[in-house]
């Protein structure tokens, strides 16, 4: 594969004042749980967070394999140079990921956008591509005097690469092994490889597919009647057997799929009463993925909200999706034993001297002498929230699994 020439990154040096762990996309989280997941010393791990958001870090620079910058020692005043080492991958795994994001066409879209599809690091790995690093793939060195491992510079390090993350997906791409404009290189040649055994057709346009003016110039198809919600009465599909797998097998799959699909519609959140109505969080969503202008206004007067509300809904899309969405307008009731649970990880993970005692209802635990509330999601994560002058709750930050980590996300620790 050529185009080579962006497999070195610098990225300038971030200032003081962002929380360590504030993260605003579920990569660059789990990107942190690797890092914490690693270390043996709470210790080191709160001094990396206070030298990631002082500052101290420098400029980093991003390489295959390699992440690098120096750090500024707040407690021996001296500068020391940390290095990360994440395995790459090879060009076998390489070729298997490509072929996971040639197969659907919002997969790149959804790169260019700065998102990181889960969908796609699903697929990933299920070819054996492991994209997102886990227990151990962090490998980090310093030529510091720390024992521990990781010591606090490398940790300082790696809390600010998940604001790399948090900003352009392709810097995970990078530190697998490839850059950016190589692989966007890769994929316009396969797209624009014919199908074996079918002739080109037409001027060579260096992409695949029909251009854009004779797609729209046909006439519009006629759309089938959508399909009754699940549950409805009405015949279901009528599927044969096949070899090795009856009909029922089939019909239970459908069944199932259906269900999941209406989910996503909005038809009924898993578990739960109805979702946002689809044409709602698609406004939402819109809203969320950069919209301004006359197109914010639209999206605006189409959810039907006034502007301060569809804020708040498109923070909580920015920080959960869907989820996050459904977190802001629905209160539930959680299982008992499950918030035992929860409220057990509460006291065991709190890093402080005097853990606040929360005022438990439904899936919500507010701590008023904070101003900090913490929901509790039916996808099973912790979403903060920050109450705000006029006392209205607000989005604040990434949901975490861990109630202990949201908890010390919000109020700073």
């Amino acid at each position: 594969m050529s185009d080579g020439g962006d497999r070195i990154r610098g990225f300038p040096a971030f200032p003081a004042g962002r929380r360590a762990r504030q993260t605003r996309t579920w990569w660059g989280d789990a990107w942190i749980r690797a890092l914490e997941d690693t270390s043996l010393d709470q210790t080191l791990l709160r001094r990396g967070r206070r030298s990631a958001s002082a500052g101290q870090v420098g400029s980093i620079t991003v390489s295959p394999g390699r992440i690098a910058a120096e750090v500024h020692d707040g407690v021996q005043d001296v500068f020391y140079r940390p290095r990360v080492f994440v395995e790459p991958m090879s060009d076998a795994e390489w070729t298997r990921f490509l072929d996971q994001v040639e197969a659907k066409a919002g997969h790149i879209a959804a790169l260019l956008d700065g998102e990181m599809p889960r969908d796609l690091v699903a697929a990933a790995d299920d070819v054996g591509v492991r994209l997102l690093p886990g227990l151990g793939d962090l490998q980090p060195e310093c030529d510091c005097p720390e024992w521990g491992d990781p010591c606090p510079h490398a940790t300082a390090l790696c809390y600010q690469v998940a604001w790399l993350l948090d900003a352009d997906p392709f810097v995970l791409l990078l530190i697998r092994g490839r850059g950016r404009r190589e692989l966007l290189a890769e994929l316009r040649r396969r797209t624009a490889r014919p199908e074996p055994g079918r002739p080109s057709t037409g001027p060579s346009t260096g992409i695949g597919g029909v251009p854009a003016a004779q797609a729209y110039a046909g006439p519009d198809p006629v759309l089938p009647e959508p399909p009754p919600p699940p549950g409805s009465d009405g015949p279901g599909p009528e599927l044969p057997d096949a070899p090795g797998v009856p009909a029922e097998g089939l019909r239970a799959l459908v069944d199932n799929a259906a269900d999941r699909a209406a989910a996503l519609l909005g038809f009924t959140a898993p578990g739960g009463p109805p979702s946002p109505l689809p044409e709602r969080s698609d406004a939402v969503r819109l809203a969320a993925a950069g919209a301004s202008g006359p197109a914010l206004a639209r999206l605006r007067r189409a959810s039907g909200q006034p502007a301060r509300e569809f804020g708040r809904a498109v923070r909580a899309w920015e920080y959960g999706g869907h989820a996050g969405l459904a977190v802001l307008e629905e209160s539930w009731r959680p299982p008992a034993s499950g918030l035992a649970r929860a409220r057990a990880r509460l006291d065991a993970g709190w890093d402080g001297d005097d853990l606040p005692e929360p005022q438990v209802w439904r899936n919500r635990w507010t701590f008023p002498d904070r101003r900090a509330q913490l929901r509790y999601g039916r996808d099973g994560r912790w979403y903060p929230y920050r109450e705000a002058a006029d006392g209205e709750w607000w989005p604040a930050g990434a949901p975490r699994n861990d109630p202990a980590e949201a908890l010390a996300d919000l109020l700073g620790g």
